[in-house]
């Protein structure tokens, strides 16, 4: 019997969704809050803090931390109207999907940062609850999933956001749970943390993580009313930040207005906003160039390939594909989505010419995600998680049929995660069969039944994309 391999043998989304009171649709009706607990206390509750006794037992003596009188966090005003977050710098309530990407350890990173349609109800402190928003973090290195975060946050009425804790999933390029280092939740582990005042001021300090031996960072704010490059042009009203990590090291992080964290750098290692819905949106429909594009890569991956006229027929739908991507790239382009388009583009034509059946597969996979990036700004959330969920059923499709079980694991923990995006916009006998599927996909993992995911992915891939 399969379960989720996300999480080994708890399906993670479907508990979250459980928690949150979602019905079997994807919808969320009203939550009571538990017996006894004041979801909108009147009064400020002062932030417990780790005694230097704890600091000590955890390594972080030495650490060179700010004193309380530059602390911003050791009082929470109340929660009277917890998830509507209106600070300008962490606006994750209006933030309904982002895109950030770089490079870490020399290797191409990827992040998918999305708000779930729903809340959840925590008691963050003995005797108090707030409602809290839920939002999915999903990080891929080189391509394969490498992490998963499920964030809680809430807004008290001083308007400075609150990180009230994360469920954190590491894995391996084969879809294996490495670890769940990271994970903590407020009330359970430790004391709620503030990831952004309210309006920060340069020398103001607040710690965002702050459970010694678990998780701790402290930021400090180093300069407020920056100007920075964004992906539709300039941005004011920056906040630079230094942060100072569990083992002493600092890294620079950036907050932007209607981005909330822009940038992040730990030595060589970057991650950058690429994109955001709907900071970033615009209206008129997708251009036909973007949709030219698309159209070429899935005609790529349905061909079957086996004769010289396909191939050649291939060729020509790869030049339509860079023809239309070289008019578009010419207009208004978010800067740090042209290096992926161009490099699918490239790897797509060299594996045409090699006759590389797999491997064009593979490549009109990555133009399609690609593409469907620059897509986020002009079409809905929703619509866009759809298409990157039919990608990745491809994905399997295609490491199935390369005798790639680990390939396969690994896309199969990414779909589970994706389907957590989107089921709230299937009806019930669509989503139950796509979880059916799924579930049968994993169960061919478990055997190592390579034909079995390849069936399992093929039919997959067109439940959520059917008319």
């Amino acid at each position: 019997m399969w379960t989720r391999v996300s999480v080994i043998v708890v399906s993670f989304g479907l508990l979250v969704a459980t928690l949150a009171g979602m019905t079997a649709d994807g919808s969320t009706p009203a939550v009571a809050a538990p017996a006894g607990l004041a979801c909108a206390d009147s009064a400020s509750t002062p932030i417990p803090q780790p005694t230097q006794a704890q600091l000590d037992a955890a390594g972080l003596g030495d650490l060179p931390l700010a004193p309380d009188s530059a602390r911003r966090d050791l009082v929470a005003a109340p929660f009277s109207d917890s998830t509507s977050v209106t600070n300008p710098l962490f606006p994750i309530a209006e933030l309904d999907s982002a895109i950030l990407n770089g490079r870490v350890d020399g290797k191409v990173f990827h992040t998918e940062t999305t708000l779930l349609p729903f809340t959840q109800i925590l008691e963050w402190t003995p005797g108090q609850c707030v409602r809290v928003l839920v939002s999915q973090y999903m990080a891929f290195l080189d391509g394969r999933l490498q992490e998963t975060a499920i964030d809680l946050y809430a807004q008290s009425d001083d308007g400075s956001v609150w990180y009230l804790g994360e469920s954190v999933f590491d894995y391996s390029p084969k879809g294996l749970v490495t670890t769940t280092e990271g994970t903590w939740h407020a009330g359970i582990e430790g004391p709620a943390a503030m990831i952004m005042p309210s309006d920060p001021q340069v020398g103001d300090v607040n710690r965002p993580e702050n459970i010694p031996g678990a998780v701790f960072e402290e930021v400090e704010v180093t300069k407020v009313d920056q100007t920075v490059d964004g992906p539709s042009g300039p941005i004011s009203g920056v906040m630079v930040g230094t942060e100072t990590h569990q083992d002493g090291s600092l890294s620079d992080k950036v907050f932007a207005p209607g981005y909330g964290e822009f940038l992040s750098t730990d030595g060589p290692d970057v991650e950058a906003m690429a994109l955001a819905s709907p900071t970033d949106s615009l209206e008129g429909g997708v251009p036909p160039e973007l949709s030219a594009i698309a159209g070429g890569a899935d005609r790529l991956f349905a061909s079957k390939l086996t004769t010289g006229a396909q191939w050649r027929r291939a060729g020509r739908v790869a030049a339509g594909m860079l023809e239309a991507w070289t008019s578009f790239r010419t207009g208004d382009v978010p800067p740090r989505l042209v290096k992926p388009m161009n490099v699918a583009l490239r790897r797509l034509e060299t594996r045409i010419v090699a006759r590389d059946r797999s491997g064009t597969r593979a490549a009109s996979i990555d133009a399609g995600y690609a593409v469907n990036d620059l897509q986020l700004r002009y079409r809905a959330v929703a619509e866009v998680d759809t298409m990157r969920f039919e990608l990745w059923a491809r994905r399997a499709l295609v490491d199935a049929a390369d005798g790639s079980i680990g390939g396969v694991r690994s896309d199969v923990v990414t779909l589970e995660w994706i389907r957590d995006r989107i089921a709230h916009t299937l009806d019930a006998v669509t989503l139950t069969r796509l979880d059916t599927v799924v579930g049968d996909l994993g169960t061919a993992v478990v055997d190592r039944d390579l034909d079995g995911a390849a069936a399992a992915a093929s039919e997959l891939a067109g439940i959520v994309t059917e008319p």
